[in-house]
């Protein structure tokens, strides 16, 4: 015969069931309020941070190899950013210092390694690489865009108009213009937004760049099939030139002419001819007429300087050489990030010993989409405008 239980066993058998399901809960729980993986427990012995960045300091080369930049100019901007970035310390644990994470959004950068093998790398929780790279990003934009890439004044534009004549031989120029398609992720319920001509996903980086391969002014984040100069025109600094607001110079005739002519920008193919962007004879016009081809080659020697500028950003910062796996927010902020180091380094002048170092430019010759060329029909008053530099390039 079965042993039946007493009410009083059978109430202690429910009493421990219920005691064991709580004692699970709390354990399920407290595993999951484990705010450091096992693996970044010992992130201050053996993250790449704390085992290479003393030694890198005591060598130069290998210090601008690892971070794109010489010592002098990572502590500057370091001493620039570091109470945008800095934690406070809790009683838990204790924060990243601002150097480390400075170091973390560079080697991002500098590689275009994924969240996931820069926090293997540096012992760091991989969505703690991701806040430490979009944060960085940001100061760095906030902290430098005012004295590197203000918004541009009167008289900042006659600086540059006398350096293109000067250097280029290409007056009355205002700056060199064109845009990449940047290729990211397909974002999430993004519909057909971001798919391109080139048939990826992308962002355009549209760009003004001066005779010293800096950039004037930047638009990032027009959809990736809006491939023509059209985001030009959509970007605000499209929007500012055409209404007049952007404290562009008066008119002025070209060395040896009596008309007006005004100041323009510079473009390929894939940007309207307009009064202020002049633009190629396409290349069946031009060499059936000497004075066209001329003209094409000396807008082409002046236009290339932002091709140049595009080169020199995705030969330092290695992240435009495949697509950027994160979110658009984050891209942008990467973008400009990385645009206004450019103009840094270049303003300083103290990377240039170590330039060599750097992968060839040929290797990245590739890395940024084209846009797609441009088909809409110029105004009378552009036709004549161009007309007026051919004039003055063959005489």
């Amino acid at each position: 015969m079965m042993h039946r239980l007493s009410r009083l066993e059978e109430e202690a058998i429910l009493l421990a069931a219920v005691v064991d399901d709580e004692e699970q809960q709390q354990a399920r729980k407290k595993r999951r309020k484990t705010w450091i993986h096992d693996l970044n427990l010992l992130r201050e012995h053996e993250g790449e941070f704390h085992t290479l960045y003393r030694q890198l300091r005591q060598h130069e080369e290998r210090f601008y190899i690892y971070f794109r930049m010489p010592i002098e100019c990572f502590d500057d901007l370091l001493d620039l950013i570091k109470g945008d970035i800095k934690k406070e310390c809790t009683n838990y644990r204790r924060p990243i210092e601002p150097v480390e994470r400075l170091a973390v959004a560079l080697r991002f950068l500098a590689t275009g390694d994924s969240y996931t093998t820069i926090g293997h790398s540096f012992r760091m929780g991989f969505s703690t690489v991701s806040d430490i790279v979009k944060e960085v990003c940001d100061a760095i934009w906030k902290r430098l865009q005012p004295t590197y890439m203000p918004e541009p004044t009167k008289e900042m534009w006659e600086e540059i108009i006398l350096g293109f004549n000067e250097t280029w031989q290409f007056p009355n120029c205002l700056g060199s213009i064109d845009g990449k398609h940047i290729t990211i992720k397909c974002p999430n319920n993004s519909g057909s937004k971001y798919f391109s001509y080139l048939k990826k996903y992308s962002i355009v980086l549209m760009a003004i760049v001066d005779h010293n391969y800096k950039f004037i002014c930047i638009d990032v984040g027009g959809y990736g099939k809006n491939s023509d100069g059209g985001i030009f025109e959509a970007s605000a600094m499209g929007r500012k030139i055409a209404d007049g607001t952007f404290s562009i110079p008066a008119d002025r005739s070209l060395p040896s002419q009596n008309e007006l002519t005004p100041c323009v920008l510079i473009g390929n193919e894939a940007f309207p001819l307009r009064p202020n962007i002049m633009r190629l004879f396409p290349y069946r016009q031009s060499r059936e007429d000497y004075r066209k081809e001329i003209y094409n080659k000396r807008l082409c020697r002046a236009r290339r300087v932002v091709e140049n500028a595009f080169g020199i950003l995705a030969q330092k910062w290695r992240i435009f050489l495949r697509p950027i796996q994160v979110k658009v927010e984050t891209t942008i902020s990467i973008v400009k990030a990385a645009c206004i180091l450019h103009n840094y380094l270049r303003s300083t002048n103290s990377g240039m010993r170590f330039e060599h170092l750097l992968e060839p430019q040929e290797a990245v010759a590739e890395a940024l989409g084209n846009l797609q060329l441009e088909g809409r029909r110029a105004t009378n008053l552009s036709v004549q405008i161009r007309e007026r530099f051919v004039a003055y390039f063959n005489m």
